[in-house]
């Protein structure tokens, strides 16, 4: 008889059981080195997308306030530009009323002279300046308020376009 055979059955079954059992000791042993690894990985990168999701929303926040900055300062461009505007058109208002005043005149001269005129002459010549004076202010109203119109519409629309170009021109560097 060999040595083998003088171990009983169950010390085979036992050595089997704890080279089994060792094995897989080792294997967890590694396994949870490597989950410490990963874990460690995971951190650093948690870590390193936090830190870069911070500087994109600062980036962000300071772009935010670039824009708003180019925003503010147009419209406060806008707004000296439709308050200089808004003092043309009341000079020009003011001068229209001298017109319209001067017209006035002009009407009333008209009628104090053609008195010793033939009846007929002179309703004609009184319609003809009367027509031609609510006519010419009339016009005069109408310009007045669509160069009114009109500029606040052409500052605004400038404002607008600066405002957008300097959003535009200074993210792009």
């Amino acid at each position: 008889m060999t040595w083998l055979g003088a171990v009983p059955a169950w010390c085979w079954w036992l050595i089997a059981l704890v080279l089994v059992a060792g094995g897989q000791q080792y294997r967890v042993v590694l396994a949870d080195g490597e989950a410490t690894e990963a874990r460690k990985e995971l951190s650093d990168y948690r870590l390193e997308v936090s830190e870069r999701d911070r500087r994109a929303a600062a980036q962000a926040r300071t772009e935010e306030q670039r824009r708003q900055t180019v925003a503010d300062e147009e419209g406060e461009s806008a707004r000296k530009k439709l308050e200089l505007a808004q003092g043309r058109a009341a000079d020009a208002e003011s001068a229209s009323d001298g017109l319209r005043g001067e017209i006035a005149r002009l009407r009333a001269g008209h009628r104090a002279t053609c008195g010793a005129i033939a009846a007929q002459q002179r309703q004609a010549g009184t319609s003809a300046v009367v027509v031609l004076g609510g006519l010419l202010e009339e016009a005069d109203r109408m310009a007045g308020d669509l160069a009114t119109a009109l500029e606040r519409s052409r500052i605004a629309g400038l404002a607008c376009e600066a405002i957008i170009s300097g959003m535009h021109a200074k993210s792009k560097r």
